[in-house]
């Protein structure tokens, strides 16, 4: 099931936070420490949505380089120091949540494919195809994310790799419980024998029964996932409303140390309301 990674996210806002002052206080060392471990976080991110981060470095400059300019700016547009660390620190998160979230639907969907995926490989396998002949059929009547995974596989099967390697590599790759599986399966059969489509096919069924009950919980639980949306959007119409209706006060919210203060945590508590709400939510099964 999808998390909401709170813990990632903060962690990464704080490292984004260090970085100005890595360089500020430890020296260019650190600072390219810190980057390089970023660096490497997006990286991975993006190889698992199958993007190739060329010139991430580059881009990550460009980054903090806007970051530092929003900060420079909000602080001496109206000396609002606290309000702009907040800010930034969520601007310099979005990326990686972003990168995030698209992985996520990305494994999600690839397992809503597996099932149907295995189905199809095991009458492949009954019909006479081989194992390689019925991976490339997979590769090339499969959907799009997971047709994409089988077609790698054959791929570098077919320019020599072996079969046993290529598997495990795509199960590190996927990092899918569902499609471990479905490899030990393939891997087993090829070490010891056996009937590979009636142990494919029980283990298709389980996928199916999993992913029923993990739609059935998706459905039970919709209305209490825009729950949580709504309760972390309306304290920020409930301020707007405020600063409409005395402008004076919710002024001292923003022009003030302590204001900005009390609206920072009263940000940071929202936010990590509402993703405790969703990892609760999609907890798994």
């Amino acid at each position: 099931m999808e998390g909401a990674g709170l813990g990632e996210v903060l962690f990464v806002c704080a490292v984004s936070g260090l970085c100005a002052a890595g360089a500020a206080f430890f020296g260019r060392a650190a600072f390219a420490d810190a980057l390089d471990y970023l660096e490497r976080a997006l990286a991975d991110r993006l190889r698992s949505l199958r993007a190739k981060p060329k010139r991430l470095r580059a881009w990550m400059h460009v980054w903090l380089g806007i970051l530092v300019a929003i900060y420079l700016a909000i602080w001496l547009a109206g000396d609002l120091l606290i309000l702009a660390s907040l800010t930034v620190a969520v601007l310099a998160a979005g990326p990686w949540f972003l990168i995030r979230r698209m992985a996520i639907r990305r494994k999600q969907r690839i397992e809503d494919q597996l099932a149907d995926a295995m189905v199809m490989f095991s009458a492949s396998i009954r019909a006479g195809l081989s194992l390689a002949q019925a991976l490339e059929l997979l590769a090339s009547e499969c959907p799009d994310p997971i047709r994409q995974e089988f077609s790698q596989i054959i791929n570098e099967y077919k320019m020599g790799k072996p079969m046993e390697r290529t598997l495990r590599e795509a199960k590190d790759r996927l990092r899918s419980e569902n499609f471990a599986l479905f490899a030990a399966a393939l891997l087993a059969s090829r070490e010891s024998g056996g009937r590979l489509n009636d142990t494919v096919e029980r283990i298709s069924r389980s996928v199916l029964e999993l992913q029923r009950l993990e739609r059935k919980m998706r459905t039970e639980t919709a209305q209490a996932r825009k729950s949580a949306v709504y309760m972390a959007i309306v304290p920020l119409m409930v301020l707007v409303v405020y600063f409409f209706v005395d402008p004076v006060n919710s002024r001292l919210l923003f022009v003030t140390t302590l204001g900005q203060i009390v609206l920072s945590f009263a940000a940071i508590l929202n936010v990590v309301a509402y993703f405790w709400a969703v990892r609760i939510l999609n907890a798994d099964l």
